[in-house]
């Protein structure tokens, strides 16, 4: 009787109960738990998740639960949890992709980014989001924001933004897709390493729990995303730098296109590259070497 820990919001949840229909899918008879863990990130709602300190914030102590047995199985969403994990934990299955695009929502009339007038205010949490909207739009203002989906609403509304921009994958998830104005197109916005992707991280050697879980791995996608997060291991940042990341299948060739752009979007440095699926994870390193080569490492040094 597996165990699933996973975070009290509403995202969370929807996902969650997607992996646990699943399960019950392929083992009907399976008897599946749920347990709510607040994460560090769901006891301050204030602080910047720039921060320097917020790796993981959104995962450690479901972690923390993996490990000492309180709970068998983890649902994250991929792009929160930190490249190193501990060695007693394994991802034991990368499920199949949603959008892994960043969607932008306003307020009032306004239903395209051109249409925002000079000084509208964004709202993102996100400095790699802040840093390529700037890029398209220099003459707009970004703000930080904080709270669940239904918050981000609740502000816009209240205009005290006058559009957010929140990953499209969640808003699918919650059945909130009608509310996007704008789909970014990756050559606009490229998401974060993992976005639209769920981790499913187990015990090592927990082979019961793994072989439950198996069955919802999708080889294309772990494929893409474990090729992004070797690029942003490599490029030494986190879920609070301006890197982005969007590796994908075509036919028989993985193309992985990458950035790194200082916050203010006024200098974007981008490449891709082109390799076979086995040699994803090389190439997205060697993607990341350039990168750092032609300006990258500097603009990275520049933030710490």
């Amino acid at each position: 009787m597996p165990t699933i820990g996973t975070r009290g919001s509403t995202l969370a949840r929807a996902q969650t109960k997607w992996v646990v229909d699943k399960i019950l899918e392929r083992f009907p008879n399976a008897r599946i738990t749920e347990r709510i863990i607040r994460t560090s990130a769901d006891k301050d709602t204030k602080t910047s998740i720039r921060a320097g300190s917020a790796t993981g914030v959104f995962v450690k102590e479901i972690e923390e639960a993996l490990l000492a047995s309180d709970v068998d199985l983890a649902v994250h969403s991929m792009k929160d949890l930190p490249t190193r994990i501990p060695d007693a934990l394994v991802v034991g299955a990368i499920p199949a992709r949603e959008d892994a695009r960043d969607a932008l929502i306003a307020a009032g009339s306004c239903r395209r980014l051109e249409d925002l007038p000079p000084g509208a205010v964004i709202g993102t949490g996100s400095i790699r989001r802040q840093a390529q909207v700037l890029a398209l739009r220099p003459d707009l203002v970004v703000k930080d924001i904080r709270g669940n989906v239904e918050t981000r609403f609740q502000k816009l509304a209240e205009r005290d933004y006058d559009a957010v921009i929140l990953a499209c994958a969640g808003l699918n998830r919650l059945g909130l897709q009608d509310r996007i104005h704008v789909r970014f197109d990756y050559r606009e916005m490229l998401p974060a390493p993992g976005q639209g992707a769920l981790a499913l991280q187990v015990r090592r050697g927990d082979e019961r729990t793994a072989a439950m879980i198996a069955g919802l791995n999708d080889s294309p996608t772990a494929t893409a995303v474990l090729a992004e997060r070797a690029f942003l291991r490599r490029m030494g940042g986190g879920c609070n730098s301006p890197i982005a990341v969007y590796a994908r299948s075509v036919n028989d060739t993985c193309i992985i296109e990458g950035l790194v752009a200082t916050p203010d979007g006024k200098t974007v440095i981008r490449d891709s590259a082109e390799c076979s699926p086995a040699t994803a994870n090389e190439a997205a390193e060697a993607l990341a070497e350039r990168l750092l080569s032609i300006g990258g490492a500097e603009i990275l040094r520049s933030l710490r």
